[in-house]
């Protein structure tokens, strides 16, 4: 049974120089317990699809059509009070960058306890820091009764992220949303906080989003993956799919980015181009004018392609996904 739902779900934000269509007609389901990688390049609407669900759009913002349905539950017709009781409590989430997530002035055992203190008014002081001990030891913080006296400063950012995930995971939410958590940590430290995770899982059977720019990190973590590009999907299928079979020239040419990928001396792989202008989203398909299988096709150009189901559990949103695996099959022999 899904526990969240997206249906054809379409973003945009009022700007001086127009509606930037940021979310376009984005649908997929995430089911209690597992977990879903969203990857894509800035500006792709990973972060803005996953504050629709929270409820923590700017003001600026606009659904213009969809459902966001949790657990029975349609968030956008849900009222300021019921989406505070769901805030934090159901569903909580992982911020990308923990210094600016934190109040840098507030004791972090303080910051972690009003979690508690807002969701469950009958918690002693010894309840709430307990709780609150307990999970930070359950993140690998260690001496984590001194230390969830200090302030945000006197941690590094990997223990950081580890306050905030901490702050997240204290009501034992149904969905943890987890936006860049490894974001500028070194690799010694990411491999701990993706290690965070793995746990958070295991012992809570949660569901979890993790949104990245890094296969690499999703690949961890997820047992689906949905790229985006420019606001809607283009492929979304199991993990091992998209590393063994991928059917989008966009999720190719990321694989293809990726640090040692290729052989050895050779310069990194990027992607030509840029995105296109979301404040006016050309006809067709986005990625066309970078995408090399385009060429000699017109419907590229003119028509956007559906995102559509090409084999049991594997959606790519492209003219060409079938001809790409012959592709693939020709250059592997």
């Amino acid at each position: 049974m899904s526990l969240l739902e997206i249906k054809d779900l379409s973003v945009e934000f009022d700007t001086v120089d127009g509606a930037v269509h940021a979310v376009r007609g984005l649908s997929y389901e995430l089911d209690a317990g597992k977990a879903l990688g969203i990857v894509g390049e800035s500006g792709s609407g990973k972060t803005v699809s996953v504050l629709t669900v929270m409820g923590l759009l700017a003001e600026n913002a606009r659904v213009t059509s969809g459902s966001v349905t949790f657990d029975g539950i349609d968030l956008l017709k849900a009222t300021r009070s019921q989406m505070r009781a769901i805030r934090g409590q159901r569903i909580s989430m992982v911020f990308q960058d923990p210094m600016t997530a934190l109040d840098p002035v507030a004791r972090i055992s303080k910051q972690i306890g009003e979690t508690i203190e807002y969701h469950d008014r009958s918690a002693t002081r010894s309840q709430i820091r307990k709780r609150v001990i307990d999970t930070l030891e359950s993140v690998g913080v260690p001496d984590a009764a001194n230390r969830a006296d200090q302030y945000p400063h006197q941690w590094s950012g990997g223990m950081r992220q580890r306050a905030v995930i901490a702050m997240a995971l204290i009501n034992s939410p149904d969905l943890i949303v987890a936006d860049e958590p490894t974001t500028a940590l070194d690799a010694t430290v990411q491999a701990q906080v993706l290690e965070v995770f793995r746990t958070i899982r295991q012992e809570h059977g949660c569901s979890i989003i993790l949104i990245s720019h890094d296969l690499g990190v999703v690949r961890e973590i997820a047992d689906d993956v949905l790229v985006m590009y420019a606001g809607a999907a283009a492929e979304h299928c199991p993990t091992p799919e998209i590393f063994g079979d991928p059917r989008h020239p966009y999720t190719r040419a990321l694989l293809r980015a990726r640090p040692g990928w290729g052989p050895r001396n050779e310069r990194l792989f990027t992607i030509p181009g840029r995105p296109p202008d979301l404040l006016k989203v050309p006809p067709g398909c986005p990625f066309v004018a970078r995408c090399a299988e385009s060429e000699g096709l017109e419907a590229c150009r003119t028509v956007v392609p559906p995102l559509l189901e090409i084999q049991p559990g594997h959606l790519a949103a492209c003219h060409r996904s079938d001809e790409l695996v012959h592709i693939e099959e020709e250059v592997a022999s």
